[in-house]
């Protein structure tokens, strides 16, 4: 195998060009996220001149993440936390005035975006816990103004709808044992009793939105079914009429028109993105762009007259491109990709493959092999490789088809790439989620071990270069790797992953608290005995003396759904009985590292890790450390370079 250039870490983790691109809902402007002196943040530009486009917030911390314009074309709302705290607040731009008004100046709070209609173009419907943690009243908040208006109080309701004339509509309360109680609004302003999503579809049955009556709603819904397919209820008669629905896969992305609210398209996603044509009038216009070329193809955006449409064309092997495709032409203009530097890469493809688990159930999976590696193209390499594994967060998640930047940076370093659907993973129909309930260090675990194995059979991974990379339910899968099956994974590396099921129940945020009832169902209960049992049995930490392979911690001090004592408190243990272990703190982070040199420091040391235990290329730290807050509390001398590195920080 001809051995390819290193492609620079700072491509496939620094900040991208562009990204979450949105027309204006008059269709005027285009606003997207662009680096503005290294940090991501708001840009604006006529629809047909991106070329002046110009920053219109000026974050300097950690960039801006979410935003969406109001419905006056003039404003643009954006959340920000602060070091990765996942306390919300809500900013407005005014565009004409050049102002930035915090809408929800309250620390310590957690405001959520509820609702947004074109009918009410100056507001939109917010949740805040200002009064009590767990609970987010519901309020109308003016954006040009900051005017607040209470909606609803409540102590009971984990979801709050309100329709596009900002009706109160709905409410859900989670039951004791994880099923959802959901509740209309009579109109004496009562809750009265509607409908009951039982503990079994709660993962794959969701309101998606109202028609432009406001008397049908719009649900994906597996109940008295498998997968979840799309269904109109209506609200009066309580009949429910099917709409789309796939054998094997649950509905996706659900295309309503913009205004008009009837439903044009839904997608199901098993290997690859398949969708549904449900109104003509797109029909045509779905047929054109897929002439687009490779990829799957996706609106993000839309116009509130449905002229203007913003088109993300996704690759697996390149950058995501953006067109603007105006309808009554039939005609896109190309207006960027997200990353320039990866045009004209050697990037690899990614393939798919269903994998039988030891109990019969079918696991989609993807792969990647470094360029050159198979000669005859068959997806097999030429010869067994050093594979990296790298398992999905969630659980109640999943993997898909397309660019990952995990897959193309490994595989450019010579490793092969698996990720594998296990059961609990959405997308599949209910029976597959719910065979991961109870299950995180079992049968989800035996699914992971069997995917390695399908890849040791078949010559895609040489067993004794196997490493396990993940984050967050990821990061909890190769803390499990490296103890329940300590011989499987020559080494592991783990972001912000559990250790202790217990503590990280007992430690959830307020605001999943009345959803606790749901978590002691699909993970186990911290409240009882067994369930205790089976959390303590399911634990890494439990049997982290079992640990007899190198392993690479990273956390953020400020992580709000697993606390920095998860890792804490394995690094302590591993520690004490001196087993070797690299962790690397940033107390500026939450879940998930959001500074792209925070990023870039961290895939350093994770590269040199993972070349020095299954014998990739590796390039050199350099200025990788530039920026980042990393702080390394033990084992830098673990990690070839790191120590160096620091010392000159």
């Amino acid at each position: 195998m001809t051995a390819l250039p290193l492609i620079a870490r700072k491509i496939f983790f620094g900040n991208p060009d562009k990204a979450s691109v949105q027309l204006s809902p008059d269709g005027s402007h285009i606003a997207y996220l662009a680096p503005r002196e290294g940090v991501m943040n708001v840009w604006v530009a006529p629809r047909d001149d991106v070329g002046v486009a110009r920053p219109v917030t000026d974050d300097t911390d950690r960039g801006i993440q979410n935003y969406f314009w109001a419905h006056t074309s003039n404003h643009i709302l954006y959340l920000q936390d602060r070091k990765g705290d996942e306390n919300w607040r809500l900013n407005c731009v005014d565009l004409r005035m050049n102002d930035i008004r915090d809408l929800t100046p309250f620390e310590g709070v957690q405001a959520r975006v509820q609702a947004v209609s074109h009918k009410f173009p100056e507001e939109v419907i917010v949740g805040l816990n200002n009064r009590d943690p767990m609970w987010h009243d519901v309020y109308r908040v003016n954006v040009i103004t900051g005017d607040r208006t209470l909606v609803l109080q409540h102590d009971r309701f984990a979801e709050v709808i309100v329709d596009d004339d900002y009706r109160l509509r709905f409410a859900m309360a989670t039951a004791p044992d994880g099923g959802v109680d959901v509740f209309m609004v009579s109109d004496s302003g009562e809750w009265q009793p509607w409908h009951n999503i039982p503990t079994e579809d709660t993962l794959t049955t969701h309101f998606v939105d109202f028609d432009g009556s406001g008397e049908v709603l719009f649900a994906k819904d597996s109940r008295q079914r498998n997968t979840a397919a799309l269904f109109a209820l209506n609200i009066k008669t309580s009949e429910k009429t099917l709409l789309a629905e796939d054998p094997k896969a649950d509905a996706q992305d659900v295309m309503l028109h913009p205004t008009e609210k009837r439903v044009q398209a839904v997608s199901f996603v098993y290997e690859r993105k398949r969708w549904q044509i449900l109104d003509e009038s797109v029909r045509a216009d779905i047929a054109y762009l897929r002439t687009l070329g490779d990829g799957d193809v996706e609106i993000v955006s839309r116009t509130l007259d449905d002229v203007y449409w913003i088109v993300l064309q996704l690759l697996d092997d390149g950058p995501a491109r953006f067109h603007l495709y105006d309808r009554r032409r039939k005609e896109t203009r190309f207006l960027f990709t997200n990353r320039k530097d990866l045009e004209g890469q050697s990037l690899a493809k990614m393939r798919s493959v269903v994998i039988k688990s030891r109990d019969e159930l079918d696991l989609v999976a993807y792969y990647t092999l470094p360029l050159g590696s198979d000669s005859d193209n068959d997806g097999i390499p030429d010869s067994p490789l050093p594979m990296v594994f790298t398992p999905h967060g969630g659980p109640w998640r999943r993997d898909s088809w397309g660019y990952h930047p995990w897959h193309q940076w490994l595989a450019n370093r010579g490793y092969a790439v698996l990720c594998v659907n296990f059961r609990a993973s959405t997308g599949f129909g209910k029976s597959f989620v719910n065979a991961g309930n109870l299950e995180w260090g079992g049968k989800i675990h035996e699914d992971q071990i069997d995917a390695v194995g399908w890849a040791v059979a078949q010559g895609i991974a040489d067993p004794n270069r196997v490493a396990v990379l993940g984050g967050s339910f990821g990061g909890f899968s190769a803390l499990a790797g490296l103890t329940f099956s300590p011989n499987v994974y020559a080494c592991g590396v783990d972001l912000v992953g559990p250790s202790n099921l217990i503590t990280f129940m007992e430690s959830i945020p307020s605001y999943w608290r009345p959803a606790l009832g749901l978590l002691a169902a699909r993970v186990g209960d911290p409240r009882t005995a067994k369930g205790r049992a089976l959390l303590r049995k399911h634990s890494p930490l439990t049997c982290a003396d079992r640990i007899c392979r190198p392993l690479l911690i990273g956390h953020g001090a400020n992580d709000p759904r697993v606390k920095q004592a998860e890792s804490d408190q394995i690094v302590k243990t591993m520690h004490a009985k001196n087993i070797p272990v690299t962790y690397v703190l940033y107390p500026d982070e939450g879940h998930g590292f959001a500074r792209p040199e925070n990023n870039l420091s961290f895939y350093a040391i994770a590269e040199a890790f993972l070349a020095q235990c299954i014998g990739g290329r590796s390039e050199p730290i350099g200025e990788d450390f530039k920026g980042a807050s990393l702080e390394v509390p033990i084992g830098a001398e673990e990690v070839p370079g790191l120590g160096q590195a620091l010392a000159v920080t």
